[in-house]
C-alpha cells in the first residue's frame, strides 16, 4: 500500500502538467514552458503560504503564478507569433532566474525558502488531480469549447472560416495549461514543505513526454504519468536497497524509461496537424 501511495504522490505533478500540455498542444501551441511553470507555481505557493500562513492562499498564489508565466508564453507565441520552442525555453529560463532572485531577496537564501504551511494530508490534491483528469477529458471531448480547441490545433484557417476566434481559444488553452502546471508546482512545494531552488528537476519535460506518449489525449497521458511515477518510485526503492547498484545508474531509470517510451510510441502517434504553426488573423 505504501508503494502504491508513493507512486500516486510522485505521479501528481507529472499528471497535472501533462493535462495542461494536452490542452495547449491540442490547440496548436507547443509548450515546453511546463518546466518553468512548475517553478513559478511552487514559488508562488511558498510565498503565499509563508506570508499569510494559509495553505489555501498558497495554492491560489501558485496557480496564479503558473498562469502568469504561461500568459507571457501565450502572448509571445499567439499574439506575436514568436517561435514556440524559443519562447518556451525563454519562459523556463525566466522562471529559473526569477525564482532564484526572489528567493535571495525575500528569504536571504540561495537554496530554499523557510518551511511553509501545507495540508497535513495529500488526499485533497490527490482528489483534485483525479477530478481534473476527467474534467479536462470532458472539456476537450464533450464541450463546444473543446471542439473549437481541437479545431484550432488541426486547421485554424478552417476553424476561423466557421467563426471560431482562433487567437482567443489558443490564449485560453495556454493559460489553462499554466493553471494546471502551476498546481503541479504547488504540489511540489507542499510535498517538501518548502521551495527549493530548481526543484522542478526536469519534471516538466517528462510530463511533456508522457503527454506525447498518451497521444495528446488527457486520460492516456495521465496513465503514462503513472508509468513514470512507478519508475521514479522504483528508483527510490533501489537507492534505499542494499543491492550495491551504482547510484548514477539507478538515478537514470526514469529518464531511460522516458526515452524508451518515446522511441516506442511517438512513431505511432500523430501530433495535431497545426502544432507549432503560427496563425495570423486576416
Amino acid at each position: 500500500m505504501n508503494f502504491l501511495l508513493q507512486i500516486l504522490r510522485i505521479t501528481v505533478p507529472y499528471a497535472l502538467a501533462a493535462l495542461g500540455g494536452a490542452l495547449s498542444e491540442r490547440a496548436g501551441i507547443i509548450n515546453i514552458a511546463l518546466e518553468g511553470t512548475f517553478l513559478a507555481g511552487a514559488f508562488g505557493a511558498a510565498v503565499g503560504s509563508i506570508y499569510t500562513g494559509s495553505a489555501v492562499v498558497g495554492l491560489i498564489c501558485g496557480v496564479l503564478a503558473g498562469m502568469t508565466l504561461q500568459l507571457l508564453h501565450a502572448f509571445a507565441t499567439v499574439r506575436q507569433r514568436a517561435d514556440q520552442i524559443v519562447s518556451g525555453l525563454a519562459a523556463n529560463l525566466l522562471a529559473l532566474g526569477a525564482t532564484r532572485f526572489f528567493l535571495k531577496l525575500l528569504f536571504d537564501s540561495t537554496a530554499n525558502s523557510p518551511r511553509i504551511t501545507a495540508w497535513s494530508s495529500a488526499a485533497p490534491l490527490l482528489a483534485i488531480t483525479g477530478l481534473l483528469a476527467f474534467a479536462v477529458h470532458a472539456l476537450m471531448h464533450w464541450t463546444r469549447f473543446g471542439l473549437r480547441l481541437r479545431a484550432c490545433g488541426e486547421n485554424p484557417e478552417a476553424a476561423a472560416s466557421l467563426g471560431v476566434p482562433v487567437t482567443s481559444v489558443r490564449m485560453v488553452a495556454v493559460v489553462l495549461a499554466g493553471a494546471l502546471a502551476g498546481l503541479g508546482g504547488v504540489w511540489l512545494a507542499f510535498d517538501q514543505h518548502k521551495f527549493v531552488d530548481n526543484m522542478s528537476g526536469g519534471r516538466g519535460y517528462v510530463a511533456l513526454a508522457a503527454m506525447i506518449f498518451g497521444k495528446w489525449r488527457p486520460l492516456p497521458a495521465v496513465a503514462a504519468c503513472l508509468l513514470f511515477g512507478f519508475a521514479e518510485t522504483a528508483q527510490i526503492g533501489l537507492q534505499a536497497s542494499k543491492l550495491g547498484l551504482p547510484n548514477q545508474l539507478v538515478q537514470m531509470l526514469p529518464y531511460v524509461l522516458t526515452i524508451v517510451a518515446l522511441a516506442g510510441g511517438v512513431g505511432r502517434a500523430r501530433a495535431p496537424a497545426a502544432l507549432g504553426r503560427p496563425y495570423e488573423e486576416e
